[in-house]
């Protein structure tokens, strides 16, 4: 298989998918895989390269970006440019193309994923109720049940991101269908608290007490129908929301499972990778402390994540420091601002994640080559 529109008979039709393999692609290694689906009048184009929001920087909802060369990606193309699932029509498309490209790439099928903006929100919560025992994990922004929900009682993480004033497809469902997975998944009920009507701010909570390996985030925030939100300004943005950070760092949490999940067909055994290697939580003895972890790493490079915790006071702002042991160097980052040269490196935070009430945190991600490292941060603040 190539890069680029495959075609494929599904259900007596013809359909089509886009398909993104990483350019280092090593047919020994198992993939990642994510599948990202266009909202009602998009097109695979439009999520496989990001032009309806910010070109290249939006593509598949911003993951692209954030994956670098670690996973496989597939836009698939709705009839009628929507998700309607008739007679599960497009269930079973999911299943025809995951045959495919699992017979011909090599796919960690413990690590598959599916997420989508409106309608393709409703079919990627359609896969969560009738293919949880396929799927590790969804992502569902701004759904509805619109694709239908087939079965709908066994486990899955789930992932929603909901605006509070959407006038298309209201808060009110998409609490409803969070709270599906909130019960399949054990996790104790509650209200989880968002964000105040022209705040333009957004809070994300991590449901307690789920079943292990299956937790429900939500994440609610002061806007309207839109895919891409950014705190402290309205409207979509692709290069300053916070949505594609959260939602890969909830879909890269997941490691290879000792066994892979049941498979629509015959797929490469995966090899379980190695779990990331956080450095030391050190006690926050001073204002903040600053903790690395590895989230995700392939040949030449990784994805790492920096916590910072403010101490027993509060603070305005704080600054991180590290030094890399060896040539490493970031390529890209995301909820912090970066200076510094060579091998020292100095993280400031954004305007929005800068004050920290005591004993509380915030993170920031980024990509970089070299051999993956955890480098002992320092955290000051003013």
């Amino acid at each position: 298989m190539t890069n680029g529109t495959n075609t494929i008979q599904s259900s007596g039709k013809n359909r089509s998918y886009i398909l993104r393999i990483p350019n280092s692609y090593d047919r020994n290694r198992p993939y990642r895989l994510i599948f990202g689906f266009h909202w009602l009048g998009g097109t695979a184009t439009d999520v496989a390269t990001g032009q309806t929001v910010q070109r290249d920087v939006w593509a598949y909802y911003g993951l692209l970006r954030l994956a670098a060369e670690s996973t496989i990606f597939v836009a698939p193309q709705g009839l009628n440019n929507g998700w309607a699932n008739s007679g599960g029509e497009d269930v079973t498309f999911v299943d025809d193309m995951l045959r495919r490209i699992e017979a011909d790439l090599c796919v960690e099928t413990t690590q598959r994923f599916a997420l989508g903006f409106s309608y393709g929100a409703a079919m990627s919560y359609s896969l969560a109720c009738s293919r949880a025992n396929v799927f590790r994990a969804v992502a569902v922004y701004a759904g509805g049940q619109l694709s239908g929900c087939s079965g709908g009682t066994q486990p899955i993480a789930y992932f929603a991101a909901h605006g509070l004033r959407d006038s298309v497809l209201s808060i009110s469902g998409g609490r409803s269908l969070r709270d599906r997975f909130v019960r399949n998944n054990g996790c104790t009920a509650q209200n989880p608290p968002e964000p105040s009507q022209g705040s333009l701010t957004h809070r994300s909570t991590s449901y307690s007490g789920c079943a292990a390996g299956r937790p429900v985030v939500w994440a609610a925030f002061d806007e309207g129908h839109i895919a891409a939100p950014q705190d402290g300004a309205p409207g979509d943005s692709g290069s300053r929301t916070w949505l594609p950070a959260e939602t890969w760092q909830f879909f890269t949490q997941f490691q290879a499972d000792p066994s892979p999940s049941p498979s629509p067909s015959p797929s490469v055994t995966p090899s379980p990778s190695a779990s990331p290697s956080p450095s030391p939580s050190p006690p926050v003895t001073g204002a903040c402390t600053a903790t690395t972890r590895v989230v995700s790493f392939w040949s030449g490079g990784f994805q790492g994540e920096v916590t910072v915790r403010a101490g027993n006071s509060a603070i305005t702002g704080w600054t991180v420091n590290w030094t890399w042991p060896g040539s490493q160097n970031i390529t890209q980052m995301w909820g912090g601002i970066r200076s510094g040269s060579g091998a020292n490196v100095t993280v400031r935070p954004e305007s929005w994640n800068g004050s920290l009430a005591a004993n509380t945190s915030t993170t920031f991600g980024f990509l970089a080559s070299g051999t993956s490292a955890t480098p002992a941060a320092g955290c000051t603040s003013p």
